[in-house]
């Protein structure tokens, strides 16, 4: 078996990929849908406004701790070498090289491409004499009565200016001599928030297709009429984006809602982390801004696209052409789920798994709904983390609570970006009667696990749903996750005992099937890692092949690195970060990684250890990060029906490794290149392929036969897309 030079040493700094920079490497892959000529147009818009709103957090979260560490003195460096000020300064190259990458691509490629199709997105300066009247009426009768034009003067500080809102900021000169001496004789700086409340895309009227203009750039035309007796010298678009993070200290804490709570009305004072600037604004106003705003030069981006691109989705919205989109689908319900009175005797008999968005969430919603009114339902124990805002699986639980039902809810309070949705919820529970719990001291718990304990003929009986996915509707439509249903007694023993020590003062206790973060989850994965690779010491079959959202922890990053040295095959499919260098001779050569970005946002976390029918694999909520390792509670558990494990196999792990025509390989250093398919093959899509699977077993298969499934001659073969070392 090879191996690696001795002077190599596994911690070495340059084993490592930058963690920032690998995830501003998945937002350009985002960015490269986007760019691609051969996506119906609004879904090319989709993924442009997605690239914007992950920067968006990027900037909020990340960009904005790295500043904070900076400004605490933190010296610790990541694992490949960089300190904070050394990441900012790389952030700062790779996003505006991004950023720049708008404006070519909005007005060169989307921009031609919308009114080619008859969508016009003018600007004011292009309207014709219809157009201006109609824009002018506009203006004063629905946006002139909503505007607050705010000076900037020794007498008017510079405003304090909402988080990823829209702005102008305008350079005014009085217009004439003898004016008040209130009045300042120079060039003024003034500020007028965009309304929020507003539509961002202003129609016209057009006889043919759809005219639009932007409100900020409506605004800008007629901003004289806000400031009489100054002439608008320059006037630019602007936002910024605030310091989102929430800095709670539980220990200190006697009621950690409220604390929350208090928290997000601060968050709002967050310190500004950036500006972006339309590039056509003077350097005078953006010297303007960068001082009021307290920013350096590396802190600006301009571009020559809109500001807030997520807006430019209503396009989509007010035009319903379907050739201009992506083809509608309807996830599959699975038969042995339809036309059942109660789903409780199926979950009874059999496990069953549901591989999201292909095959509907319905079932996990019923779940609770079910539970919630079936008089033999003793008790519902449940976790959310993100909760969509009109929850039908919250108003189960609030409504189980008013038929008298036990039901015990933990809410993650600290949820990012969704505290207040959960707050919200949290209240509306408890009011109806539901035991609401926040978690452990210290740790956010981010497992997806509901149990339901019901009374019948042969005693109680547990039902237990474990998911790699939030329970929220929503972006059940838009990732791929998998859920199990189980009623196994050693899993319905193991969650038991997880509700009692997360509602409770029990101690963590002995767990016979689960997995759980933060007390054994990373040793367990050390141990399936190292069990691989003695096994291809010993020159057995070995393999590992893991599907997740990233990949950070260093000590598992170098237990992978021992493995590939002792020559197991190790196929990684990481859709967002990757700290691991893959390809690396007698480090990791036996290592491949790849990325799919697609349709649906990949958020499936699976895990298979060993070869061929040696393989087990786990389905878990968590990711390969030291967050979720040893800062969150999270659930990893095996797949024990032997069918189950197959499908899992063949129809997720199996489909993806053989995708190529929307994945990227990661080379060792650092860079992503498309995967081609073979030689006189046709490119391979992965998640069309798992969407025609099920709908071709929706078909053909009947209820029991559809459990059981195996493949067929014609299928995907777990030998041939798992294969062993």
């Amino acid at each position: 078996m090879p191996e690696a030079p001795a002077t190599v040493e596994l911690n070495d700094a340059r084993l490592f990929l930058n963690r920032e920079l690998s995830w501003l490497a998945f937002n350009e892959r985002v960015l490269g849908e986007a760019r691609n000529g051969g996506l119906p147009l609004y879904e090319r818009i989709r993924f442009l406004a997605l690239f914007a709103a992950n920067l968006d957090e990027f900037f909020m979260v990340r960009v904005a701790g790295l500043k904070q560490q900076l400004a605490g003195g933190v010296a610790a460096p990541e694992a490949d070498g960089l300190l904070p000020a050394e990441q900012l300064a790389a952030i700062s190259e790779r996003a505006h090289a991004l950023v720049a990458q708008l404006g070519p691509l909005w007005r060169g490629e989307l921009l031609p491409a919308l009114s080619a199709v008859g969508v016009s997105l003018l600007s004011t300066s292009s309207l014709d004499a219809t157009w201006q009247a109609a824009a002018r009426e506009h203006f004063n009768s629905s946006v002139f009565p909503a505007l607050t034009p705010l000076a900037v003067d020794p007498g008017h500080p510079f405003p304090h200016l909402r988080n990823k809102t829209l702005n102008i900021a305008a350079v005014l000169r009085p217009a004439a001599k003898g004016r008040a001496r209130t009045v300042v004789e120079a060039t003024q700086l003034a500020v007028v928030p965009v309304p929020s409340v507003l539509p961002r895309l202003v129609p016209l009227p057009s006889l043919a297709g759809h005219a639009y203009v932007l409100l900020e750039d409506l605004i800008c035309r007629s901003l004289g009429d806000l400031f009489p007796g100054f002439t608008v010298e320059h006037a630019a678009p602007f936002r910024v984006t605030r310091n989102w993070d929430l800095a709670v200290d539980e220990e200190e804490s006697e009621d950690l809602l409220a604390s929350i709570q208090d928290d997000l009305k601060r968050r709002e004072r967050g310190a500004t982390v950036r500006l972006e600037l339309d590039a056509g604004a003077p350097d005078a106003l953006e010297e303007a801004l960068k001082k009021a705003l307290h920013l350096t030069a590396d802190d600006v981006y301009r571009s020559e696209a809109p500001l807030q691109l997520s807006d430019l989705v209503a396009l989509a919205e007010r035009d319903p052409r379907p050739d201009l989109r992506v083809e509608p689908f309807s996830p599959v319900l699975p038969p042995i789920l339809r036309d059942v009175q109660s789903q409780f005797p199926v979950f009874a008999q059999r496990d069953v798994l549901l591989h999201h968005p292909y095959e509907s969430y319905d079932p996990v919603v019923r779940f609770i709904e079910e539970a919630a009114d079936d008089p033999a339902v003793l008790a519902i124990k449940q976790t959310l983390y993100r909760i969509s805002a009109e929850s039908p699986i919250a108003q189960a639980l609030s409504r189980a609570a008013e038929n008298g039902k036990q039901v015990a809810v933990l809410v993650e309070l600290k949820a990012r970006l969704d505290e207040a949705n959960n707050i919200a919820w949290a209240r509306r529970m408890e009011e109806a009667g539901v035991h609401v719990v926040y978690g452990l001291l210290g740790l956010k718990t981010h497992c997806k696990v509901a149990l339901v304990v019901r009374r019948e003929a042969g005693g109680i009986r547990r039902y237990v749903h474990l998911g790699t996915g939030d329970y929220n509707g929503q972006t059940a439509r838009h990732y791929t996750d998998v859920s199990l249903f189980t009623s196994r007694e050693e899993i319905a023993d193991d969650v038991t005992a997880l509700f009692n020590m997360l509602t409770g003062y029990s101690v963590p206790p002995k767990f016979k099937r689960l997995v759980v973060a933060p007390f054994a989850l990373a040793d367990r994965l050390l141990q399936l890692i190292e069990r691989e690779s003695e096994r291809a010491r010993k020159g057995e079959p070995a393999r590992i092949v893991a599907k997740m959202n990233n990949l950070v922890d260093a000590t598992i990053i170098r237990a992978l690195y021992r493995a590939s040295q002792a020559g197991v095959r190790v196929d990684l499919l990481v859709r967002g970060i990757c700290c691991l260098r893959p390809g690396l001779p007698g480090i990791s050569e036996h290592i491949r990684v790849t990325s799919v970005v697609d349709r649906f946002l990949e958020h499936t976390r699976l895990f298979a250890f060993g070869a061929r029918e040696r393989a087990e694999v786990f389905l878990t909520s968590a990711d390969w990060m030291p967050r979720n390792f040893f800062r969150r509670i999270e659930v990893m558990v095996p797949v024990e029906d032997p069918a189950l494990r197959t499908r899992l196999l063949e129809e997720v792990l199996g489909l993806s490794l053989r995708d190529t025509a929307k994945a990227m390989e990661l080379t060792g250093e650092g860079t992503y290149v498309p995967v081609t398919p073979h030689a006189g093959g046709a490119g391979f899509r992965s998640q069309m392929a798992a969407l025609e699977l099920v709908r071709r077993h929706d078909e053909s298969k009947p209820a029991d036969a559809r459990l059981r499934h195996t493949p067929g001659p014609a299928e995907p073969s777990v030998t041939r897309n798992v294969p062993p070392a």
